[in-house]
């Protein structure tokens, strides 16, 4: 497992982690990439929680996503299966697992002070912390994609669905766009990844 885990994680936190997924029963699978979540939470029906992981992500998403996960599984053991999946205990919870995690050996020196912003109050994704998910997607290998705010007024743009939208105004965090088959708008965050498209 520590070898698997040095591949996905920073070196720095391979140890700690280990030890989470040992002390708290952990049956970790990576998994190709799914377009809907980096990873999840699930309590098997033999008393085993499994965990998945995208095996596309960087080292540095690969290990909050993770971390975000065991959260889940420790906040519920904590605090009663009937809290909310992302209520305050869980907060709490993710937090305190990644505290120790938060410094210069683990991540780089420009992700951290973002890092210390979002873990005052973690929402259910760091992809709705634009300025957190565009620091980590600098890590991530290069694409032909773009996000949503480099899309020019009134273009149109492919999701990885197929759709195909027309990007209109900006809200204000997010950005209007009409879906050109159904007439219908949609709201996206400014760090969407799409695919322009020639107009």
């Amino acid at each position: 497992m520590e070898a698997t885990l040095s591949k996905y994680i920073p070196q720095a936190s391979v140890t700690p982690v280990l030890e989470l997924i040992k002390s708290n029963n952990v049956h970790l699978k990576i998994v190709n990439e799914r377009k809907t979540r980096h990873g999840d939470y699930r309590k098997l029906p033999g008393g085993q929680h499994q965990i998945t992981v995208n095996s596309s992500l960087n080292k540095y998403r690969f290990l909050i996503t993770l971390v975000h996960e065991i959260a889940h599984l420790v906040a519920f053991h904590k605090f009663g299966r009937n809290i909310k999946p992302h209520g305050k205990e869980w907060k709490y919870t993710f937090q305190a697992l990644m505290l120790p995690f938060i410094r210069p050996e683990v991540f780089p020196s420009n992700l951290l002070p973002l890092l210390a912003a979002h873990f005052k109050n973690p929402k259910a994704t760091s992809d709705t912390d634009a300025r957190l998910s565009l620091a980590l997607k600098q890590y991530d290998p290069e694409n032909d994609k773009n996000y949503i705010f480099e899309i020019p007024l009134g273009a149109t743009f492919r999701l990885y669905n197929g759709k195909i939208f027309k990007r209109g105004n900006k809200r204000v965090k997010r950005f209007e766009c009409l879906e050109v088959s159904t007439g219908r708008v949609y709201l996206f965050n400014p760090n969407a990844e799409v695919e322009l498209l020639n107009s």
